[in-house]
């Protein structure tokens, strides 16, 4: 089948064969003629399908008759990331070429005053991130009783950021009839009871069984020793069949470990994450898909924001803690029926045990084990020394030895080798920095002070050999 027996203009297919495509996906073919019908989509597929076109095409048709008025935008795609939301922003400007549509992209790091102008001008298609959308939404500046089109996309990973609420307070905002459209990769429960909320009588699409890979990425699981990663990784990064690759780690502290790690060693990489500011961010993907980077080392947070089609390697650094992650990630490589590779190092811990097992359990299909010579063996480790204990200077420092036994600790012979006290020390004792001393003495002239007898010349107990001076010195203390 061709894009010539969807049901689309012939403005938007000549935009289509301009981009190069000639055959829709699975997930294209079977949504976008129920869309242009105005149906409610629910939609599963793995992430590197088409499900972005599959919605952007069809909307494109359907928003090219009619006009934006200001601050009430005629549809609205909410993503979870800056980035993926920056993705489709460029799908809808490659796609809609040919059309007259203006498109407002609402998403954090950038100046609110620049969204703000472009909502008064009236958007044809507001791609947004919850957040900032309530955002400008709470001040005023954006009215939701226009929207006749709401795309919710990669509505599983807005449940693991905790956007579910600001979905469902978005959903209930939009008034009236309206066209909905999930799209996920996976379908876990809470997303099931979202879209039977929200959603009139959809159709249901799912063109892979959900949490499924792509059978286009070999995968492959090597074991290494924990303090041998970096130079694994070093190792893979310089095969032969590697043309560029991600990199992904589970915290963003150890992204920047591992591109510190690889710069040192003089691999062109970088590095995205959270803690970056958005223009960093853009500009570090830029370099990756023109190709200045060759390497791109990422949180979960570029998982599903990257739509780069010639990524050779995915390469787990650490084994995602959750088991959906797995997918989104090496759904970056074997993209539009290309071939691509998913390596993903792991060690004997027991949490690496058990995020593998959760993967495999939700994918169902057992991750192939890989030994590479040299980084493929996990490193014997090496017995654990005995420490011989090291024998008390005083039995009366164990705490189970009894307090009140017979044996005294010090002799007293050290004690009655200890210096007098001159007089001059004795008329100005130190000050006791404790006033609410329980010690018992005479009372001198002066009733504000407390005369402290000198502490008798017998052992100690509990503190070993030598006793303190101080301990030993008469002070006063003021009341």
């Amino acid at each position: 089948m061709s894009f010539d027996h969807l049901g689309l203009s012939d403005e938007l297919l000549k935009a289509v064969s301009d981009a190069g495509y000639e055959k829709p996906t699975d997930i294209q073919a079977s949504a976008i003629p129920s869309i242009l019908m105005g149906r409610d989509i629910l939609g599963i597929a793995q992430t590197g399908t088409g499900k972005t076109a599959s919605f952007t095409l069809p909307m494109l048709d359907i928003l090219g008759e009619g006009r934006a008025r200001a601050r009430m935008p005629r549809s609205l795609i909410l993503e979870p990331t800056r980035e993926l939301a920056a993705q489709v922003a460029e799908s809808f400007e490659k796609y809609g070429k040919n059309h007259k549509l203006s498109m407002a992209l609402l998403i954090g790091g950038v100046n609110f005053a620049n969204q703000e102008k472009l909502l008064d001008r009236g958007v044809d298609v507001l791609i947004a991130t919850p957040g900032r959308l309530l955002d400008h939404f709470s001040r005023g500046k954006l009215l939701m009783t226009g929207i006749d089109i709401l795309v919710v996309d990669e509505a599983d990973r807005m449940l693991d950021m905790g956007f579910i609420p600001d979905v469902e307070k978005i959903c209930e905002c939009i008034p009236g009839r309206h066209q909905t459209l999930f799209f996920s990769a996976t379908m876990p429960p809470p997303i099931k009871k979202l879209t039977d909320q929200f959603l009139d009588d959809p159709k249901f699409i799912q063109v892979a069984r959900a949490a499924s890979t792509a059978d286009t990425v070999a995968q492959h699981l090597i074991t290494v020793d924990r303090r041998q990663k970096r130079a694994a990784l070093r190792t893979l990064l310089e095969g032969k069949e590697v043309r560029n690759g991600i990199i992904f780690c589970n915290r963003k502290v150890e992204v920047k470990e591992v591109h510190a790690s690889l710069k040192r060693h003089k691999f062109n990489v970088g590095q995205l994450h959270g803690d970056m500011v958005q223009s960093e961010r853009m500009e570090v993907l830029q370099g990756f898909k023109d190709g200045t980077i060759q390497f791109l080392c990422a949180s979960d947070v570029a998982a599903r924001g990257l739509d780069v089609p010639n990524v050779s390697h995915v390469f787990n650094f650490d084994v995602p803690s959750h088991a959906e992650d797995y997918v989104h990630r090496i759904g970056r490589t074997g993209r539009a029926g290309k071939e691509g590779t998913a390596i993903t190092l792991t060690t004997e811990g027991r949490d690496d045990t058990k995020y593998v097992a959760a993967i495999e359990h939700m994918t169902g299909e057992k991750i192939p084990r890989t030994v590479i010579e040299g980084i493929g063996k996990v490193v014997s480790k090496a017995p654990a020394k005995k420490v011989k204990p090291v024998p008390s200077k005083s039995k009366a420092t164990d705490h189970k030895r009894n307090v009140t036994d017979k044996k005294p600790v010090n002799d007293g012979k050290k004690a009655q080798s200890l210096p007098a006290k001159d007089e001059k020390q004795d008329r100005k004792p130190p000050r006791d920095k404790n006033p609410r001393s329980k010690a018992k003495g005479r009372r001198t002239k002066n009733d504000d002070t407390v005369q402290i007898k000198e502490l008798p010349n017998k052992p100690v107990v509990g503190l070993g050999h030598h006793v303190p001076a101080f301990l030993k010195s008469a002070v006063k203390i003021k009341r």
